[in-house]
């Protein structure tokens, strides 16, 4: 058997594997069932107040100190 025939039946043997291992790892998170997405987490969200902390008297006065 010549040496390039050896090497295109590994390479395809190669490749039929790896195709089926993909295939069987496809089947296998498939069967998992369906993605479900994450419940949302109400701890991210935005809050205001109603005094923002730039508008206490004493943060003004901290910062006339620092000049």
């Amino acid at each position: 058997m010549d040496r390039s025939k050896l090497v295109a039946i590994v390479t395809g043997a190669i490749a039929l594997l790896l195709g089926i291992a993909y295939l069987l790892l496809v089947q296998i998170l498939d069967f998992r069932g369906e993605m479900i997405p994450a419940p949302v987490d109400g701890s991210m969200e935005m809050r205001s107040s109603p005094v923002s902390g730039s508008m206490l008297p004493w943060s003004i006065f901290l910062l006339n100190q620092s000049h």
